[in-house]
């Protein structure tokens, strides 16, 4: 019945993971959600495997991002259900053995899809300068090793060379809008996205969800 909610984009992450996969899932969901029925953002923020994650927020944030779980979403949630849950969670399921080329394709594709919005905090299509400063800034500030502003240079240092890979040569006066998906596509295209993007808590590697 878990399945009766997704669309077929959808249903082509989940449709490899077993039935005693799901189980394991559901028992982590009723574990985090305190054996209620929806989980809400208070219940992953305790989780301690990502206390110390540099991007905790926008992986949280995820879970309640409509886009994430509904075709043509748009907005957050308060709380999800399991279903919800488990098509949030199948974005970190690394693709089955005997895929096809064209099913791995699809997946990759969606696994990107979900990186670029969790980047696109605002939802119009676009990563800008100031959500990607963000999020370098974030990064780099955690280890401690890098003041602010030292953080902001590199963010907008790395954002200029995404540009010159999205735009190629840009005149002094041209102003750079920020990374499309398309954009984003290529500047990740040598990036092996589909076994590397996964995620571990309460003792779940989601690694594993394919085995």
């Amino acid at each position: 019945m878990y399945l009766s909610v997704l669309d077929s984009r959808q249903s082509l992450f989940c449709s490899s993971v077993s039935f005693e996969q799901i189980g394991i899932l559901h028992k982590r969901f009723k574990q985090l959600s305190h054996n209620e029925d929806t989980l809400r953002r208070d219940d992953l923020n305790t989780i301690p495997d990502l206390s110390c994650n540099p991007i905790r927020t926008q992986i949280i944030e995820a879970f309640f991002d409509k886009r994430n779980f509904h075709q043509n979403g748009e907005g957050t949630v308060q709380e999800i259900s399991f279903e919800e849950f488990l098509v949030v969670m199948s974005h970190f399921r690394p693709p089955a053995l005997d895929m096809t080329e064209e099913q791995r394709e699809i997946i990759r594709r969606e696994k990107l899809r979900f990186l670029f919005n969790m980047h696109d905090t605002d939802n119009d299509g676009t990563i800008t300068l100031e959500e990607y400063r963000h999020v370098v800034e974030e990064l780099l500030s955690r280890s401690g090793a890098l003041g602010k502003e030292t953080a902001k240079g590199i963010a907008d240092a790395a954002m200029l060379e995404v540009a010159s890979i999205s735009m190629g040569h840009m005149e002094p006066d041209e102003f750079y809008e920020g990374i499309t998906f398309e954009h984003f596509l290529k500047i990740l295209k040598d990036i092996e996205i589909e076994t590397r993007m996964n995620i571990r808590f309460l003792n779940m590697d989601t690694t594993n969800l394919c085995k």
